[in-house]
């Protein structure tokens, strides 16, 4: 396509379908309405989003990266798979895309999104749409209620970190071991000295650096507002993910989302562990799906950090967070010689929040 040709379809618009998938939301794109090369892609996108900006007011997204995310879907060739799901985490005041990592929240709306596009086709009252995670080659079953052809979105669920209820989505994960690192436990121990800190490095669909609170000084139940404001805390959870980074064979993750870092603490709220996670310096308002998946993978291996919580532990594990609780199954064969997941999934909602045209800034 032509400079000119370029400027028109811009000039024109970019279909574009903005969704809550979880406790995030973001733009929905189909990969045929986006240029095919990546750098002139992630280039439009910034330029639709507002970043590089603080407040992205010139753009779309809410000053967040919890707001500042992408889907591009298309139709899967792979047989037995309905659509391939490219996530893309976008800056906010930095001009960075990342697609180093899943995203299960995201993932909540791409069913929805590829019935209302016309990619898969919904009959009955209950449509699941098997999902390629480009991201990591891994795969997701999405399964959620329609209704004459097309999603429903409202139902009784509430997820914490979302106010009202929804329909539910359930969400089922397949080959999430290693999404982005080399296996379950990247750097082939349960546990590593990092920046004098005691952690656990996993890869159940993210890699995490799983840390206890304390020992960073911590109690593990400080606020969002707080954790915002801690400064020297911040600047630690950078040097400890950088580092652990490196153990995990990442390298340089300067402008990478990933590691997450999680911070555990014994549970005060009714659940079953207390969590604060970062993504991935600035602490996240509620917890991300697969960052949730693989601190639960950990701590359910002996010798792992926080694994002496789990004694009374079944597959449905009840997380604390800082906007409320988050359940996960993980079902983990820890018999074998190395540990084995054979199941995780999540229940979340989602809402189609508008469909129609974005507009990029010149």
């Amino acid at each position: 396509m032509g400079e000119l040709d370029t400027e028109a379809a811009e000039a024109a618009g970019i279909s574009c379908v903005w969704m809550r998938g979880g406790t995030s939301k973001g733009a929905f794109f189909l990969a045929d309405d986006l240029p095919a090369d990546p750098a002139a892609r992630d280039d439009l996108l910034l330029r639709i989003m507002g970043t590089p900006d603080p407040r992205q007011i010139d753009g779309l997204g809410g000053a967040s990266s919890l707001t500042s995310k992408v889907a591009v879907v298309s139709a899967s060739s792979t047989p037995g798979v309905d659509v391939d799901y490219l996530f893309l985490q976008l800056g906010v005041g930095e001009p960075t895309v990342s697609d180093a990592q899943n995203c299960g929240n995201i993932l909540a709306g791409v069913g929805q999104f590829a019935v209302e596009t016309g990619l898969v086709r919904a009959v009955g009252n209950e449509c699941a749409v098997r999902i390629r995670m480009v991201n990591s080659d891994g795969l997701a079953t999405a399964t959620f209620p329609v209704r004459d052809g097309l999603p429903v979105y409202h139902g009784d669920t509430r997820i914490d970190g979302v106010p009202g209820t929804a329909a539910a989505v359930l969400l089922s994960f397949e080959d999430t071991a290693g999404s982005s690192t080399s296996g379950l436990f990247p750097t082939g121990r349960l546990r590593d000295v990092v920046d004098g800190v005691e952690v656990t490095c996993v890869d159940n669909g993210m890699p995490v650096v799983v840390a206890e609170a304390a020992s960073l000084g911590r109690t593990g139940y400080e606020t969002h507002d707080e954790l915002a404001s801690d400064t020297a805390l911040l600047e630690r959870v950078d040097r400890l993910r950088h580092a652990a980074a490196h153990l995990m064979g990442l390298g340089d993750v300067s402008a990478s989302s990933v590691p997450k870092t999680m911070l555990i603490a014994p549970p005060r709220d009714g659940g079953q562990v207390c969590t604060r996670s970062f993504i991935p310096v600035r602490p996240h308002a509620s917890v991300g799906v697969f960052a949730a998946i693989s601190a639960v993978t950990a701590m359910r291996v002996p010798g792992a950090i926080g694994h002496q919580l789990t004694a009374d532990w079944s597959r449905r594990v009840d997380l604390e967070h800082p906007s409320g609780h988050l359940v996960v199954d993980v079902d983990l064969d820890t018999t074998a010689t190395s540990p084995r997941v054979r199941h995780a999934g999540v229940v979340r909602t989602a809402r189609k929040l508008f469909a129609g045209t974005a507009f990029p800034r010149t």
